[in-house]
C-alpha cells in the first residue's frame, strides 16, 4: 500500500499490515488466547538480532539504530544478516515506499510529532505499531480516538479511592498512555486524532511543544510538573475521509510532520500481500486456504480499478464512493477463503466473487452498486471478449449483480 489498517492489519504488511499463521498465540497447553500478537511480540526475535547486528548510535531512548528500524520495517530485501554467528533474513512487514519509512525515522529521531494519514485500508496502524516497536519496544501506549475521547485519556486521571483517602498525590495519579510515554521515554501512539474533538486534540498542543504536562492539582510539589523524558515523540493517524469530523487546529497541524500513506502501487505486490493475509486469516480459522491466484489477481485487479477509476488497460471506471482499500481485499479473499473451506457445496470460489463485491460497495451508497454493475459492463466484458478465462467467468455471473 503504498501499503493496509491495523484491521485492518498487523504485522506482515500492507501498506496494509499483514498477519501470519503464527499471529494466534497459545499458551502451552496450546489453547488459543490471543487472535492479533503485537509486533513488539511476534518479531521479538528480529528485534533482538537486529539490535545486535546494528550496533551503531542510537536516539536517546532507542532500542535499535533508526538504520535498523528501516530495515525492521521494511525487510533486509532477502539478504542474511550476521550478528555475531548468527545469521536472519528479515522479512518485509510494510509494503510502500523506503523513502517514506526513512522519513518517517528521521521525524521521530528528532523528537517531532509524526502524523501518518492517508486513505482508511493503507496500514497507517500497522506502520505506526512497527514503529513503535522498533524504537521503543512497545507499541501498546496507544489511545484510540473517537468522539467519546476526553482529555483525561490524553493526560491522567485519578484514583478515587486514594483521592479520597489521602487527598492529591502522585500515587493517586492515574497516567494515561500518552503520559507514560512521555515519563519513560517512548512512544505514544494516537490512533484517529481527527475523530477526537477539538478540545481534547488541543490537548496535544501543549504536550507536544512544551513537552510537560501541568497537574494544577499537584501545584507547589516537585510533581506540579511532569515532564518528558528524552526519546519521547507521539505518532497520531488520521483518515483522509474522516478529515472533516473534526479538523486539526493549525497550530496542532505545526507540531507534526506529515507523511501520507498511499495504496500499494503494484499490482504483483498486492495480490501478493492479499494471498498472506488471507492464508493467515484463514489458517486461524482452522482451514487450509484455497483460493487460486487467478481468482486473486481477478480480486485485486477490480479494486485496483475501482479504486482509481481507470483499469490497467487504460478504460475509464466509475469510482464507488466507499474505499476499496486493500483491508477490504484481503477481507474479501478471507470469506472466499473461508466459504471454500467450510462451504464446499455453494458452488466454486470465483462464483462468490460477485455477491462479496457488492456487499463492499455498497457499504456508504446503495447507488454505488449501478457503478460496479458499470464496471462489469465495461473492463470486465472487454477482457472477457478478448479471451481472458477468468474474466469470461465473471462476466457470465453479471446475472449477480442485479438479484
Amino acid at each position: 500500500m503504498s501499503t493496509t489498517e491495523s484491521a485492518t492489519a498487523s504485522a506482515g504488511t500492507t501498506s496494509a499490515g499483514t498477519a501470519s499463521a503464527g499471529n494466534a498465540a497459545a499458551t502451552p497447553g496450546g489453547a488459543a488466547t490471543r487472535q492479533i500478537v503485537p509486533p513488539e511480540e511476534k518479531y521479538a526475535a528480529e528485534l533482538e538480532f537486529l539490535a545486535a547486528h546494528d550496533s551503531g548510535p542510537r536516539p536517546p531512548g532507542w532500542r535499535l539504530t533508526p538504520r535498523a528500524v528501516v530495515t525492521f520495517v521494511m525487510g533486509s530485501g532477502g539478504e542474511k544478516l550476521k550478528a555475531g554467528r548468527k545469521s536472519l533474513v528479515v522479512e518485509q512487514k510494510f509494503v510502500g515506499e523506503r523513502a517514506l519509512v526513512e522519513r518517517c525515522v528521521v521525524t521521530l529521531a528528532g523528537e517531532r510529532g509524526l502524523l501518518l494519514v492517508g486513505e482508511p485500508g493503507t496500514a497507517k496502524s500497522m506502520l505506526s505499531e512497527l514503529l513503535a516497536a522498533a524504537v521503543c519496544g512497545t507499541s501498546a501506549l496507544t489511545v484510540q480516538g473517537t468522539a467519546g475521547t476526553t482529555e483525561d485519556q490524553l493526560k491522567y486521571g485519578w484514583n478515587y479511592a486514594l483521592l479520597l483517602a489521602k487527598g492529591p498525590s502522585r500515587e493517586a495519579l492515574v497516567p494515561s498512555p500518552v503520559l507514560t510515554a512521555m515519563t519513560t521515554g517512548a512512544v505514544a501512539r494516537v490512533e484517529e486524532v481527527t475523530r477526537c474533538l477539538p478540545e481534547v486534540q488541543d490537548a496535544l498542543v501543549s504536550l507536544l511543544s512544551e513537552r510537560r504536562i501541568a497537574v494544577p492539582e499537584l501545584a507547589g510539589t516537585p510533581d506540579g510538573q511532569l515532564h518528558a523524558a528524552a526519546g519521547f515523540t507521539l505518532i497520531a493517524t488520521a483518515n483522509l475521509r474522516d478529515k472533516g469530523v473534526s479538523e486539526m487546529s493549525a497550530a496542532l497541524k505545526r507540531r507534526f510532520n506529515f507523511e501520507t500513506v498511499g495504496p500499494i502501487g503494484s499490482l504483483a505486490a498486492e495480490v501478493e500481500l492479499v494471498r498472506r493475509q488471507s492464508t493467515a486469516a484463514v489458517a486461524r480459522a482452522g482451514a487450509p486456504f484455497a483460493v487460486d491466484d487467478a481468482v486473486l489477481e481477478a480480486l485485486v485487479t477490480a479494486f485496483r480499478d475501482l479504486r482509481t477509476g481507470r483499469s490497467t488497460e487504460g478504460w475509464d471506471v466509475e469510482r464507488p464512493s466507499t474505499v476499496m482499500s486493500t483491508a477490504e481485499a484481503v477481507s474479501v479473499a478471507t470469506a472466499l477463503g473461508v466459504s471454500a473451506a467450510y462451504l464446499p457445496d455453494g458452488g466454486d470460489v470465483l462464483g462468490r466473487l460477485p455477491g462479496q463485491l457488492i456487499g463492499v460497495v455498497r457499504k456508504d451508497d446503495p447507488a454505488d452498486a449501478a457503478r460496479l454493475l458499470g464496471y462489469w459492463d465495461g473492463p470486465v466484458r472487454r477482457r472477457a471478449e478478448q479471451g481472458a478465462a477468468t474474466w469470461r467467468t465473471l462476466w457470465d455471473l453479471r446475472p449477480a449483480l442485479e438479484a
